[in-house]
């Protein structure tokens, strides 16, 4: 993992960048101030640029930065990301988040995941607790790949801490901790394999009795597990919304074992206040803990965002000039 801890000096700029722009764009509207926002980050300290820089051309798994400024008077852990949308909660934490990611690649948003914003609230939410989304908090979430249904799935996952005072770890896991046997590789790279939307992308993903709908109702793509360089292959994956095609068990059991190589390599990443982390969507597939959440303002909570390393994807995915993707 690459890590880099802003000096003290190096905090007060970022935090001033961020005041001086929140003062003169009165209203906060990132999705229309994200080429901005991407400029403004020009302006931050050359030390933390250049961190960046190295580590988005060496392809770094995971990249750490600390230090990034918090406000004094951060509002509780909101009780949904509806209330923190309503309520406005962390814009200046929001904008920092955006500064920092805008040098590795460019934002964007999801039109079915929390409204269409640009920058998503993590906080665990009543009645959530056992969901395979974000807002969950007592069921462990799988490791898998970010939106692993879509071709123009983020580059990176961005994960900003706002607050985690009971230290809940990311998990991550990559394949360069594992080794793969060659005839489970061969299976893994063909196009035997559907990727599914998981549930924050279907608007109602369960039923009247609380089980999750089918997934061959969904839309979804083929592909192969595996692709990319040889040498160091990227990875595509989430077994709760990754199955084989019909019939085919060799390629069932090869996406059984991958997914327990990986789940028996995985690390800890626990993120403390003013703290971002970027995983590598491509590198890492990535999970969280299980957490026991008090509902009381104090429970952990991070804004989210996505990357793609070439934003012309989603241009001529959408054939749009637009940021959103449907």
């Amino acid at each position: 993992m690459a890590r880099y801890v802003l000096h003290h000096d190096e905090t007060l700029a970022t935090a001033d960048i961020a005041d001086r722009f929140l003062a003169s764009h009165p209203t906060w509207e990132p999705l229309n101030q994200a080429e901005q926002i991407r400029a403004e980050a020009e302006k931050l300290p050359l030390g933390i640029r250049q961190f960046l820089a190295a580590s988005r051309a060496a392809e770094e798994a995971v990249i750490r930065v600390a230090n990034l400024p918090l406000s004094d008077n951060l509002a509780p852990t909101p009780p949904s990301w509806q209330v923190a949308e309503k309520e406005g909660a962390a814009v200046r934490e929001e904008l920092v988040l955006l500064l920092i990611a805008s040098l590795l690649g460019d934002p964007f948003a999801w039109q079915n995941q929390q409204n269409g914003r640009l920058v998503h609230d993590v906080c665990p939410s009543k009645g959530h607790e056992a969901s395979l989304t974000s807002a969950s908090s007592e069921t462990q979430l799988t490791l898998h790949t970010e939106d692993v249904f879509h071709t123009c799935r983020g580059d990176y996952v961005a994960l900003m801490c706002l607050r985690n005072p009971d230290g809940v770890g990311t998990t991550v896991a990559s394949l360069d901790a594992v080794t793969l046997p060659q005839s489970l590789r061969e299976v893994l790279e063909q196009d035997r394999f559907r990727f599914y939307p998981d549930d924050s992308h279907v608007p109602e993903p369960a039923t009247a009795s609380g089980e999750r709908a089918g997934l061959d109702d969904r839309e979804h793509e083929v592909a192969s597990v595996l692709f990319g360089p040889w040498e160091a292959p990227y990875l595509r994956m989430d077994a709760d919304f990754t199955s084989p095609l019909t019939g085919d068990t060799e390629a069932g059991a090869a996406l059984v074992e991958c997914a327990e190589l990986l789940r028996a390599s995985a690390e800890r990443v626990v993120l403390e206040p003013g703290e971002a982390g970027f995983l590598d969507n491509y590198r890492v597939v990535h999970g969280r803990d299980v957490f026991t959440p008090r509902y009381d303002g104090t429970d952990r909570w991070l804004k989210r965002t996505s990357m793609v390393r070439d934003l012309r994807r989603t241009y001529v995915h959408t054939r749009s000039r637009s940021r959103v993707l449907g």
